[in-house]
């Protein structure tokens, strides 16, 4: 399929059983598209289809996302297609493809903190808090940024060992940037963020227990 048949397809893609004519509705296509679309999306083992009807369940289109990705379909226009847990898992994938241990929505006590997404590697842990924003004001960002800091400090304190560094993972901006050190990155730019990562480490902000 082509890109613009493959965004269309995460479009179309809801948990249940969706027809044909449905699904041609959704991803506002014609029935026959509509069918090789689905045939494609059943190819890739996404979905189950009996020739009438296909059959998703949750986690899809996050499938479909990554097969599109493979494609050579531009992440940032698969990201528009996605919600915000969709992109949560966008992010939880392509550390996975770079060989981090991922963990999603953690949850910290005492006071009660959650951590989008953590990706731990050679010792070090990723904290990700993923934006699914169009747009931030640089006061908004700022406070975004000193939020995921003390995520990170309070990670530290309850992880024994633990040394971690604070990300911001957007969807719209063009380019990797710096709060305090802290780096904003886009979507498309996280696998090259992440195999970067390791050799850039002085310009990163880093916590460990001694540096609280």
């Amino acid at each position: 399929m082509s890109a613009r048949l493959w965004l269309d397809g995460i479009d179309g893609i809801i948990p249940g059983g969706i027809s044909i004519e449905d699904f041609a509705i959704v991803s506002k296509t014609d029935k026959n598209t509509a069918r090789r679309m689905i045939q494609e999306l059943a190819a890739n083992d996404i979905g189950s289809f009996d020739g009438n009807t296909i059959e998703f369940e949750e986690g899809d289109k996050l499938r479909a996302a990554i097969v599109a990705l493979s494609k050579g379909v531009l992440v940032d226009e698969i990201a528009k297609h996605l919600d915000w847990k969709d992109f949560e898992g966008l992010a939880a994938k392509i550390l996975e493809i770079h060989d981090f241990a991922t963990m999603r929505n953690l949850i910290l006590t005492n006071p009660r903190m959650e951590i989008d997404v953590v990706g731990i590697r050679l010792g070090i842990a990723m904290l990700i808090d993923c934006k699914h924003w169009k747009k931030m004001t640089p006061s908004a960002l700022d406070e975004i940024v000193q939020k995921q800091i003390e995520r990170t400090k309070h990670y530290v304190a309850k992880t024994k060992g633990a040394i971690a560094a604070p990300v911001i993972v957007t969807l719209y901006q063009d380019k990797v940037s710096f709060v305090d050190k802290v780096p904003i990155v886009p979507i498309f730019q996280l696998g090259n963020f992440l195999d970067e990562f390791y050799g850039n480490l002085e310009n990163v902000e880093t916590i460990g227990k001694e540096s609280q």
